[in-house]
């Protein structure tokens, strides 16, 4: 790396120094913050089951709560691929979460969005493969959303809260 890429870089680090950036998972930052601060409420179904799991893994269970997340998950399937004897060989699955955060101190909204993702599977020539992977599928999408919802948290939740 010569001098002048260094000197950049350098550079680049002062300037977000001063522009108030703080890595959310650094000390101090928007991740620690939240761990055990929000109390994910209780899935009713598979997918909400996978959705609770990955918030919890990423922003730790509710011990010390001062917020509930709520989510409200739809999800749908559509027909993608056709082999040529009609049958339908890929489905698309998309799925939308809105979620509201909830200050438990006065029952007041504290945060709200609303995550979209998609994902795909592939329907083989057996029931029991093609339930798999459609379960798989969705299980996959549910961490996607969780993700998102984890990154729109970060990004937004206040400082001082």
């Amino acid at each position: 790396m010569s001098s002048f890429d260094r000197r950049a870089i350098l550079t680049g680090l002062v300037l977000l120094a001063g522009c108030g950036f703080q890595p959310a998972y650094g000390p101090g930052g928007a991740a620690e913050g939240l761990r055990g601060r929000i109390d994910v409420a209780v899935p009713s179904d598979e997918e909400g089951f996978s959705l609770v799991r990955r918030l919890e893994e990423r922003l730790g269970r509710g011990q010390a709560a001062e917020y509930r997340l709520e989510a409200g998950i739809y999800l749908s399937e559509e027909a993608l691929g056709f082999l040529p004897d009609g049958s339908i060989s890929r489905y698309n699955v998309e799925g939308r979460v809105d979620w509201r955060l909830i200050r438990l101190s006065d029952g007041g909204l504290a945060l709200s969005g609303s995550e979209r993702s998609f994902t795909s599977y592939s329907a083989t020539s057996t029931t029991v493969a093609t339930i798999a992977a459609q379960r798989d599928a969705r299980r996959r999408l549910m961490v996607s959303l969780a993700d998102r919802i984890t990154a729109d948290l970060l990004a937004r939740f206040p400082a001082d809260a």
